[in-house]
């Protein structure tokens, strides 16, 4: 009985191990964008990724060209409303906002979180970056990158690109506990 036991707990930790090394590999390194090279960045940490929020992951769940929904993924270091991921938002290689989902509460209790947004005027072909903002640190580098029909990626964001869409409506009208 001890022997199946133990034979037991083995299988169970070579599964946890399958696991755990098919979520590092579900990693895509940071892409570079020959279109638009000063929107990515090497992969170097000059901001620490606790204080801002992530998008970790974005699938397009419905829609047409022209009018798709995406579900957006964050893992945020929401405390309450004196720190929360406020809204996630698709913009343009060159820094346009196309779409911005505005978040009214913190998420404390539930990470990493996600959230439909949509209908989002692009094509299923166009490279898009898709990006949190965190009250009251901002935007950290951290993104996905991609297109409806090809899936998206991690990338790094140069500091400071697009910092100026932080201004843009919509704002968050306050955080709702």
């Amino acid at each position: 009985m001890r022997l199946q036991t133990d034979l037991k707990g083995l299988q169970r930790l070579g599964a946890m191990s399958a696991i755990a090394l098919a979520l590092t590999s579900c990693q895509a390194p940071p892409l570079s964008s020959e279109a638009n090279s000063t929107a990515i960045a090497p992969s170097t940490p000059a901001s620490t990724a606790a204080s801002f929020a992530e998008v970790i992951a974005v699938e397009a769940t419905a829609g047409e060209p022209g009018a798709y929904t995406l579900a957006v993924t964050i893992k945020s270091p929401d405390t309450g409303c004196d720190q929360y991921a406020n809204w996630w938002e698709v913009i343009s290689e060159e820094g346009d906002l196309i779409f911005r989902r505005v978040l009214a509460h913190s998420h404390v209790e539930e990470q990493p979180f996600w959230r439909p947004g949509g209908a989002i005027a692009v094509q299923p072909e166009q490279t898009l970056i898709i990006r949190a903002h965190m009250y009251p640190t901002g935007y950290g580098r951290q993104a996905m990158q991609g297109s409806v029909s090809q899936g998206f990626t991690v990338v790094q964001l140069a500091e400071g690109f697009a910092a100026e869409l932080a201004q843009a409506a919509p704002q968050p009208p306050g955080c709702d506990h």
